[in-house]
């Protein structure tokens, strides 16, 4: 594999996999109220925030960690105020104290807190104003979590950095990323490469899914599965990846490592592939190498996705774990590229309606379908160019798919957002 390809998807890996406590919305506002605050470098007395339309769907009905339940926009500020260490990044609450949490609690009691929706026009923008008295701190976050494109101090620009909706938010291309190009990466990748990234995937995302299947969080979806449809490989691998959102989406205090900025899509990624090597008794080598195909591949589908639209990310996390599995089994460039083309072509019509408790069913949904587009491939069926969505070539249907939920869906997006607010 070329040297330069090679070095762009180890750093796309270690870009991507990151840890993160609580959704990664919420996350984000809590993070640039933190920068807000140390700006202004005083305790706020009325904090004003600009959230665009995703930003707000995203935050709406999802608990925010270390709030004693609270969910919105509300809590996630008063927590990352308290928590005070925009350092932290993805993971400001994970280290708040008892008194902390408690005292973010009462802040959100008595600290005003307005919220409008963004008139920018990036689909992910946040901005927060702490005030109190005559002086005021800034930030702005656009394109993704953690982007922080202006902080200002009483109006005056104290940092700044140059930012355009279209532009490459990366120092990697992600226009390098094929199906074929990610198989062979994942069959030649030297392990110490991508081992610690990885491992910490393994033992972030198992260790929540464990607790969403011992704690009574959200819907319970990964206990109803494994209550109603048995102890197969195949219902496990739903019900581990649903029981880590269930957790996620209702407070857990446990981080998770991420894929495009997304929890939900990093457990769907992850846990069913950990499982299915697991039954398989495949070796620790063969697990991460697996693990290597399913993030690429959820990555490069979401590219075209973007970080936020109206296309349930989970779907792409599904294919992911779809084409992970595959390479267990055996698959390569070939087997995989059908099973991608089989799963988005089930379950490409699921909607996101923001983050909250549902995230979970809805995961379970998306690796059914990858899982069945495994199977399928493996008795030699397949969905065929032509048929709806499907076109000939696995990089063209994934075209497709990106034009369907960046353009295509634009309107839908709208209309749940306003379904959501109304």
């Amino acid at each position: 594999m070329e040297q330069k390809i090679y070095k762009e998807y180890v750093k796309i890996l270690q870009e991507e996999l990151v840890p993160a406590m609580g959704c990664t919305e919420p996350i984000a506002i809590a993070y640039g109220a933190a920068v807000a605050a140390e700006a202004l470098g005083m305790e706020p007395e009325r904090v004003e925030v600009w959230a665009s339309a995703n930003i707000i769907k995203n935050v709406k009905s999802v608990v925010v960690p270390c709030t004693g339940g609270h969910r919105g926009i509300a809590a996630a500020v008063c927590a990352g105020i308290v928590a005070a260490d925009p350092q932290k990044g993805l993971e400001i609450l994970a280290y708040m104290t008892e008194t902390q949490k408690e005292e973010a609690r009462n802040l959100k009691g008595r600290l005003p807190i307005k919220v409008n929706e963004s008139q920018s026009g990036y689909i992910f923008d946040i901005q927060v104003m702490a005030i109190a008295g005559e002086h005021s701190g800034f930030a702005q976050i656009a394109g993704f979590h953690t982007n922080v494109i202006s902080i200002k101090k009483d109006g005056k620009m104290i940092q700044e950095k140059a930012y355009a909706e279209q532009k490459q938010l990366y120092a990697t291309d992600r226009g390098t990323l094929t199906v074929e190009k990610i198989v062979a990466f994942a069959e030649c990748v030297d392990i110490s490469d991508v081992e610690e990234v990885l491992e910490r995937q393994i033992a972030y995302n198992t260790a929540i899914a464990e607790e969403g299947m011992r704690g009574a969080w959200g819907a319970q979806i990964g206990k109803i599965l494994m209550e109603f449809y048995g102890d197969s490989v195949h219902n496990r691998a739903k019900a581990m990846a649903a029981a880590g959102s269930d957790a996620r989406m209702n407070g857990c205090e446990l981080p998770v490592i991420i894929n495009s900025g997304s929890g939900n899509q990093g457990m769907t990624a992850s846990l069913p592939v950990i499982v299915y090597a697991r039954e398989r008794k495949a070796s620790r080598e063969d697990l991460l190498r697996a693990l290597v195909v399913s993030n690429l591949v959820t990555i490069h589908l979401k590219t075209g996705i973007g970080r936020l639209s109206a296309y349930c990310g989970a779907i792409s996390a599904g294919c992911g774990a779809g084409a992970g599995i595959s390479w267990l089994y055996g698959g390569r460039a070939y087997e995989i590229s059908h099973v991608i083309v089989n799963a988005v072509a089930i379950n490409s019509g699921v909607v996101c309606d923001g983050a909250k408790a549902s995230c979970a069913a809805k995961i379970a949904s998306a690796v059914e379908a990858g899982l069945l587009g495994v199977h399928m491939q493996r008795k030699g069926m397949q969905f065929h160019g032509g048929e709806g969505i499907i076109e000939k070539g696995v990089e063209n249907t994934i075209k497709n798919i990106g034009e369907l939920a960046s353009q295509g869906m634009r309107e839908t997006d709208k209309t749940i957002i306003r379904i959501m607010t109304s």
